[in-house]
């Protein structure tokens, strides 16, 4: 038995046996045509194409209507390439100047167009190579007139291994037997990371070697919960795991009861669970999923598109979207955090030796003010539709933050100047992502409205772990003792200052965590809409004094060994039947 730990890009776990897709590249070799037969292969590129592009357009529908727009949008790019004149005008040239087959010339073109790619610096532009990849491929299957064998013809559940999927792939998964994904390969920011997280199903991605490590048939486990893949597991890893299964589905259908039910503890102390969204029609989504709000919006995923930055106008359609999907409940709208491991593509980016710790979040922002103050005039526009709240990321100073709050009053001032309404009141709050933040947090408590904790990256700063690097994802843990010291003392001192405070990272919805961040003080959590029931149902099986305790006593441990195991077993004492 192996166990591989990657990065999760879908809760939850599965149990099947293993289907390995295969790299499916076509190998293409030079073939030129008699000078008579030229017209027919401009004419077989030119049907080709417009195939494709029909094709992409019936994918988009399906998607609109099955995941939604913003899964739908990740083939607008395909579509513009595609129609792009200049790729047509290149191979239409290549196969007058060397007579060649349309095939030949396609393939040339394409692959010169990925080597452009790969040759880039900047992450996300390289990421782009495998939508190229993926062109290639449908433009080629179009113009050979070849049907390739796909996923439709599983007859029973499988788990998906592969190098890496096309975002073509990605997109007809839910019409198959497919349960679960593993991949070698993979970026947070990738077409296909958003399309699987759309899709619902446990997936894993930037395993390294997988594709290689397993054959077809092959037993394995995907638990996204806990971004875990294990190989050829023993009886009774296979014995944990289906009980987990079994478990996991009896829970699910029990928490679909939960939620049009406040999140209450059994001594009446009202919780408030919130839900973190990338894109606006989530919003609506956490609401039918029992969520009190949007507590995290990530507007950086407006930015990363292939025509750059949205505009003013935009990005107010955007945050309106979102505030009206909220029906009234508060939003907190987080401006952008780019840089690091998300680029926008106007520019491409000099590399940085460190970009976790380079030009990214707020240093980002202030470097770039054109661009942050139209972000901050679009919000203030937003805000006179509903309950908006606006907080800046990964502050490590208190001059960045009176400089951030500068640049939002210039924006109102543009705003005031022509005549645009906008909520002048907006509660301004500060996203603690760094250690300095969190020692500096009780100076930060005299200017700001809110705190809002952003654990993904306070542990990572903390425990000096790149939690996007699979090669020590082990160390990257929220129960080391460290990090939930510095929370207590961060919560403590919000709440000694009397300044709102809430946590919007992983942890807050990891229930492992659930009754210490409550015994610690906090009130408000935000976290993904799917686990929003899960954590909903814990807070209504306890006290408050009961999480104080549990608090009181993880605050000894001295190890995450013994954190990890006093949890589970405390949680288990109240949730038996769940999964951890």
């Amino acid at each position: 038995m192996e166990i591989l730990r990657g990065i999760a890009v879908g809760s939850g776990m599965a149990i099947a046996e293993a289907v390995v897709l295969e790299a499916e590249d076509y190998r293409i070799p030079y073939r030129s045509v008699p000078a008579s037969e030229v017209p027919a292969e401009l004419q077989r590129l030119d049907s080709a194409i417009q195939r494709a592009i029909q094709e992409l357009v019936e994918q988009e529908e399906y998607l609109r209507t099955h995941l939604g727009r913003d899964a739908a949008n990740v083939f607008d790019w395909h579509i513009g390439v595609l129609r792009d004149e200049r790729l047509r005008k290149s191979i239409e040239d290549l196969i007058r100047e060397k007579e060649a087959s349309a095939a030949y010339a396609a393939s040339t073109i394409m692959r010169a167009y990925q080597r452009r790619f790969m040759q880039m610096t900047d992450p996300l532009l390289v990421e782009r190579m495998r939508d190229v990849q993926d062109m290639e491929r449908r433009l080629l299957r179009n113009i050979l007139g070849e049907q390739r064998e796909d996923l439709a013809h599983l007859s029973k559940p499988v788990i998906l291994v592969a190098h890496d999927l096309t975002p073509t792939q990605t997109a007809q998964l839910p019409e198959t037997k497919v349960v679960g994904v593993a991949l070698d390969a993979g970026a947070a920011t990738s077409h296909t990371a958003i399309l699987l997280r759309s899709w619902g199903r446990p997936g894993v991605i930037a395993l390294n070697d997988i594709s290689t490590r397993v054959s077809g048939g092959d037993v394995i486990i995907v638990d996204g919960t806990n971004q875990l893949v294990i190989l050829n597991p023993t009886e009774a890893a296979l014995e944990e795991y289906r009980a987990k299964e079994a478990a996991h589905l009896r829970l699910r259908d029990e928490l679909d009861e939960l939620k049009e039910l406040p999140a209450v503890t059994k001594d009446d102390h009202r919780i408030l669970l919130y839900s973190n969204i990338e894109f606006p029609h989530e919003s609506a989504v956490g609401l039918k999923r029992g969520s009190d709000g949007v507590g995290l919006y990530r507007t950086e995923f407006l930015f990363l598109r292939p025509e750059g930055a949205p505009s003013e106008d935009e990005q107010y359609e955007a945050y309106r979207e979102a505030i009206f999907g909220a029906e009234g409940r508060q939003v907190t709208i987080r401006t952008f955090d780019l840089g690091a491991d998300k680029y926008t593509q106007q520019k491409n980016y000099e590399q940085e030796r460190n970009p976790m710790l380079g030009l990214r979040s707020i240093r980002y922002s202030l470097r770039n003010l054109d661009l942050f103050k139209t972000q901050l005039r679009a919000i203030m526009r937003a805000s006179v539709h509903g309950k908006v709240r606006v907080m800046f990321p990964l502050l490590i100073s208190l001059m960045e933050f009176r400089q951030a709050k500068m640049a939002l009053f210039d924006a109102m001032e543009d705003l005031e100047d022509a005549g645009i309404p906008f909520q002048r009141d907006l509660p301004i709050g500060m996203m603690l992502e760094t250690p300095a933040a969190a020692i500096q947090v009780k100076e930060f408590c005299r200017e700001v409205d809110f705190v809002s904790i952003g654990s993904n990256d306070l542990i990572q700063y903390i425990l000096a772990v790149d939690r996007g690097n699979e090669r020590v994802s082990q160390f990257y843990s929220g129960s080391h003792p460290a990090v939930l010291r510095a929370l207590r003392d961060v919560v403590q001192a919000c709440d000694e200052a009397e300044v709102d405070c809430s946590l919007c990272g992983e942890m807050a919805g990891q229930l492992l965590y659930s009754m210490f961040l409550l015994g610690i003080g906090l009130r408000n959590l935000s976290m993904s809409p799917a686990n929003i029931a899960e954590i909903k149902k814990v807070t209504r099986l306890i006290t408050i004094k009961h999480a104080q305790k549990i608090a009181r006593r993880v605050l000894t441990f001295e190890t995450e060994r013994q954190v990890n195991n006093y949890l589970r077993d405390e949680t288990r004492k109240i949730l038996p039947e769940d999964p951890l």
